[in-house]
């Protein structure tokens, strides 16, 4: 693809991404899309040929900024709390979502999708469940003694705390989360 085209086709995923974290992922349609990028929606058609196609692409690329803006700055810090401490920040920074319209893409893709089978919800799922281990790894060079049920149930509250913190910010527009959220997390890692 020319660089002229990689751009228009990276535009169009940004602009659809930024109306999946407002509208939902269902809700985007091509023309949407096509719209608010300035293009025709054979433009669209041409570089995503379906609806589908464009959503699994953009399940793909909101999963791969999840990763740059969250664990690729905590991954050279040392294992455990420096790493939990910046992944925490960094989760909730992602979702305040400075570089987009709404809160947490996946966020509000898995709540679309959780009950809906087919390949998006298992792309997600894989990553999800990835995520998942990263973080009981984490909680385990904290809690080295712990069985794996107690590193689970770290994890679990962890993802929690995240998840009740978008809640609180972006829905409620409560401006004490971010202080509740990190004192709720500095609670979860206090006996480390």
């Amino acid at each position: 693809m020319p660089p002229k085209g990689k751009a228009t086709h990276a535009r169009l995923v940004d602009e659809a991404i930024a109306q999946v974290t407002v509208r939902g992922l269902a809700a985007v349609s091509l023309q949407d899309v096509a719209g608010a990028a300035g293009v025709s929606k054979s433009a669209v058609l041409k570089h995503f040929q379906s609806k589908e196609t464009l959503q699994a692409e953009m399940v793909e690329v909101m999963i791969e900024r999840f990763v740059a803006a969250v664990w690729a700055p905590a991954e050279p810090l040392e294992p455990g709390r420096a790493r939990l401490d910046r992944i925490f920040r960094a989760e909730l920074d992602w979702i305040d979502g400075l570089d987009r319209p709404g809160g947490c893409p996946l966020q509000a893709t898995a709540i679309e999708l959780d009950d809906q089978p087919g390949p998006l919800r298992e792309t997600l799922k894989a990553s999800q469940l990835r995520w998942a281990r990263v973080l009981k790894r984490e909680f385990r060079t904290l809690y080295p003694e712990a069985d794996d049920g107690a590193l689970e149930l770290k994890a679990f509250q962890f993802k929690g705390l995240v998840l009740a913190y978008g809640h609180s910010r972006r829905l409620l527009d409560d401006e004490t989360a971010r202080g509740q959220a990190l004192a709720a997390y500095q609670g979860l890692v206090a006996a480390a």
